[in-house]
């Protein structure tokens, strides 16, 4: 993808910032339980705009009704080492109803997978969520994330773009956040970030962000972990969330944020998910 779809990495004090409500989890606490995910039921996949629970043949690619992939390497405006492929070693289901991402590191050349419902589905108004496992280690960097349908047209960050769930690193920290543009130029970002222990990632957990009118809401399994709502914008900046957005998930490496892997870096790295969902309002 193209300058055009960038992301900006600069991470700013959550606490300061205007329209965010955030329930902070910290590690001496009972982090988030997994509440509703042991399976779906059929009504709920009835109700689903898109429901895929990656069942198939192991090495077989993700369903092409819903997931095609972004590929290439130049850094994905952050500096990342990864070169993004559809290979099956970086890509693909595992036989056992999982999606499969994985980072791989080949004497020193990274690839990594990035798949995308651009052109197949989007959300308006409702919920996208997905159970998953991240990597964590010095270097990684997953995410599920939405960008706006007008990417194309409008070029980031016009767009919008909404980060359901980042990691980075230990993954210590669960980042969310919605991204938008300045009226003067450049872009805005808000949104929660939630302490966990370091091996939370490492137990499968649902991810969550809900649409509504001039607000976007986030969560992790049973808990909302934050909000961002239009009216509580100051004037320079931009509300374009109420438009339809596509999905993401891929595991980067390196870049600014996090900076670089190394020696401790345990490759191959692989985000395993279970199952993702779309729901309209």
């Amino acid at each position: 993808m193209s300058e055009l779809s960038r992301r900006s990495w600069v991470r700013v004090a959550r606490a300061s910032l205007i329209g965010v409500s955030a329930v902070l989890i910290a590690q001496a606490a009972a982090p988030p339980t997994d509440l509703a995910v042991q399976s779906v039921s059929s009504y709920q996949k009835q109700q689903a705009l898109m429901f895929d629970d990656f069942n198939g043949p192991a090495w077989a690619p993700p369903n092409p009704q819903w997931w095609s992939y972004d590929t290439g390497g130049g850094g994905w405006g952050n500096g990342e080492s990864q070169t993004y492929t559809s290979a099956p070693s970086n890509v693909r289901l595992d036989g056992a109803g999982h999606l499969v991402i994985e980072a791989r590191n080949d004497g020193g050349e990274y690839t990594s997978a990035r798949v995308t419902t651009q052109g197949r589905t989007s959300l308006l108004y409702g919920r996208a969520e997905a159970r998953a496992k991240l990597p964590r280690g010095s270097g990684m960097h997953p995410a599920f994330w939405l960008l706006g349908t007008d990417l194309g047209v409008v070029g980031w960050p016009d767009s919008g773009e909404i980060d359901v769930v980042e990691t980075i690193g230990g993954a210590g920290q669960l980042y969310s956040s919605v991204i938008g543009p300045r009226t003067s130029g450049g872009d805005w970002q808000a949104g929660p970030t939630t302490d966990v222990a370091n091996t939370f990632v490492d137990d499968f957990h649902t991810y969550w962000v809900e649409k509504a009118p001039g607000r976007v809401t986030f969560g992790v399994d049973g808990q909302i972990t934050g909000a961002v709502t239009a009216a509580g914008l100051p004037p320079d900046e931009r509300w374009v969330f109420d438009k339809p957005f596509f999905l993401l998930l891929n595991v980067a490496v390196g870049g600014e944020w996090p900076g670089p892997p190394d020696s401790s870096t345990p490759f191959p790295a692989a985000m395993v998910v279970d199952w993702v969902r779309v729901t309209d309002d």
